[in-house]
């Protein structure tokens, strides 16, 4: 192989970490490092992915960012996938290298290619949905694009709302001002702000209704212009809620809708508009539908068992794709 331009310690990792992670997924690749250079022997197939691997690094490490060992185990996927297809397939150094937000010293990126599909899509679309299971990033990158909008005067506002379904009639009998009843409901909101505007600033800018979070009824009987709109928990609409809530758009706006359809909360026998709207809408123009797997969580590595898991229960069980209300 061609000798690394970086030192070794940033290309195996310290300890050799990430060495570890490359052996422990081509256990038929005999990989021997020896001063500044390494090669490999075993399977020719494998050989080759493990090559194109450490070109991947590379390009990566080129850039300044260093490589984990999360990104290991996610290029090694990529390529393994691409591998298996036409050869289109996005690459991991373009993927994992997409800036799409820094803030305090912290950049925000795609981790898989799903997730970079998707980022793209909200750049060439003016309403994209994000369907996929919890973790896949749907939000916080819906988020980071609506803030970088917002930086670069693309906008002039974001709104960011969701349902509020569990309140139902008992909202009412909760303590404090309607505000402070809704909190807990858009407290997921507030917390992905705070990751990506300084906290300090947050307060001022909703004062000046820069920002706006408010829940979905609020969103009756607006036109929303030069605006980032961002529908969360979109699961739990009801097909009217969700009629209403596109039919907001107005001039200069982009809007992201996110939801699994895996988790609806709404009372039994209500269908969800998520899952209504993506029958409806699909193949209209400008109107765009990104679907994330268990494959694109981020978070632990058993939430995607667990998310596999649930999936072969539904599947053997016969409820696969079905409302709660529905399954009632």
């Amino acid at each position: 192989m061609v000798p690394p331009k970086h030192p070794m310690v940033t290309v195996l990792g310290s300890g050799d970490a990430l060495l570890r992670v490359i052996e422990r997924s081509f256990p038929d690749v005999d990989i021997h490092v020896r001063g500044n250079e390494i090669s490999a022997t075993g399977d020719q197939a494998e050989v080759a992915l493990v090559q194109r691997l450490f070109d991947e690094m590379m390009l990566v490490l080129r850039t300044g960012q260093p490589m984990t060992e999360d990104a290991v185990e996610r290029s090694i996927a990529m390529l393994r996938k691409d591998s298996g297809s036409d050869g289109l397939e996005e690459t991991p150094s373009q993927v994992l290298t997409q800036n799409i937000l820094s803030n305090r010293g912290r950049t925000i990126r795609p981790k898989t290619v799903n997730q970079k599909r998707y980022v793209d899509a909200i750049d060439r679309h003016t309403i994209v949905f994000g369907i996929g299971p919890a973790g896949t990033g749907k939000t916080y990158l819906a988020m980071a694009k609506a803030v970088q909008a917002l930086q670069s005067k693309q906008v002039n506002r974001i709104i960011l709302t969701r349902p509020a379904v569990e309140a139902g009639e008992r909202l009412g009998f909760l303590p404090g001002t309607l505000y402070e009843k809704i909190d807990p409901y858009l407290r997921p909101l507030y917390d992905a702000l705070h990751d990506m505007i300084d906290p300090d600033s947050i307060p001022r800018l909703m004062a000046a209704g820069t920002i706006e979070v408010a829940p979905l009824a609020y969103m009756r009987g607006r036109t929303l212009n030069d605006a980032f709109i961002i529908l969360d928990e979109a699961q739990n609409t009801n097909p009217e809620q969700m009629k209403m809530f596109l039919t907001r758009l107005g001039f200069d706006s982009k809007i992201v809708i996110t939801g699994d359809v895996t988790q609806i909360d709404l009372p039994g026998g209500t269908r969800s508009g998520l899952r209504q709207v993506q029958e409806i809408l699909d193949g209209v123009d400008d109107v765009h539908f990104s679907r994330l797997t268990s494959n694109d969580v981020v978070r632990h590595k058993l939430v995607g068992r667990i998310v596999d898991a649930y999936e072969a229960y539904d599947n053997r069980n016969g409820e696969r794709g079905g409302d709660r209300g529905d399954r009632k």
